[in-house]
């Protein structure tokens, strides 16, 4: 699968997207879910909470592991893939699509900046 171009990428494999609203959607690319393998259980937070960047905020747990995901930016959870919780397997068939995690506004959204292009995580940590 590739990697969408319009998307920003973190070095721990999360992916941003910008929305029109000025929210970010957040979830982890395919190259993390596919080392991770089958997704059996997800542990999203409370709509609400406020973020720190870097703080650990996501759990999703496979049959080999599970693994923190980790806020890229700061800002308050404003929304949560609540159907995750009865279908997990949606961030393996479709991470960039149905298997998003939560939505969050940004506490200051010059730290998308920061973040890598497609171009960069793909020579980089998401490099094959």
């Amino acid at each position: 699968m590739e990697n969408p171009a319009d998307l920003k990428y973190t070095e721990t494999h999360e992916w941003v997207r910008l929305n029109p609203d000025g929210t970010v959607t957040l979830g982890i690319t395919d190259h993390a879910q596919a080392a991770l393998g089958d997704m059996v259980y997800v542990e999203l937070p409370a709509s609400g909470r406020s973020l720190a960047r870097g703080d650990a905020f996501v759990v999703v747990e496979s049959t080999k592991a599970a693994s923190d995901v980790y806020a890229p930016i700061a800002g308050d959870v404003v929304a949560t893939n609540d159907t995750l919780a009865d279908a997990p397997q949606q961030i393996n068939e479709d991470p960039f699509g149905a298997g998003w995690l939560v939505k969050i506004k940004p506490a200051d959204p010059a730290e998308l900046d920061a973040l890598l292009s497609v171009a960069d995580y793909t020579a980089g940590p998401g490099a094959a």
